[in-house]
């Protein structure tokens, strides 16, 4: 397996990304607009991590993308759609499409396929 790692902003959206990704994958929260101390944090826990940023598609988000695109040049980017308000009201199922376009297949917990049973099966 790789060594992989997501940055978002906030614990909300760290839960979010929880609940359709493996814990093996770390998830680091900017926890809104990163500060120097913030970003020297990040680079450590990140390490050699091949890094996905996936910040909300808004003024906020697009100002810490810019100043983690700076601080960590190689990292990949993941985006929700603009009408979504944030990482954390994506849908479950747009946020495995993002992940598997950035090639992250391996590391989504993908929900069980609905059950064909029906209330009236089990009568």
């Amino acid at each position: 397996m790789e060594n992989i790692a997501i940055i978002v902003e906030g614990k909300n959206d760290k839960s979010k990304l929880r609940r359709v990704l493996s814990d093996e994958v770390p998830v680091y929260c900017t926890f809104g607009t990163p500060g120097t101390d913030r970003i020297e944090k990040l680079r450590k826990e990140v390490g050699t991590a091949e890094l996905y940023l996936f910040l909300d598609n808004d003024s906020s988000g697009k100002r810490i993308r810019g100043m983690l695109r700076e601080a960590f040049p190689d990292a990949e980017h993941i985006y929700t759609r603009r009408s979504y308000p944030g990482v954390e009201h994506t849908p479950e199922e747009y946020l495995i499409e993002q992940l598997e376009k950035a090639g992250l297949e391996a590391y989504i917990l993908y929900p069980p396929p609905a059950s064909p049973w029906t209330k009236e099966d089990q009568i």
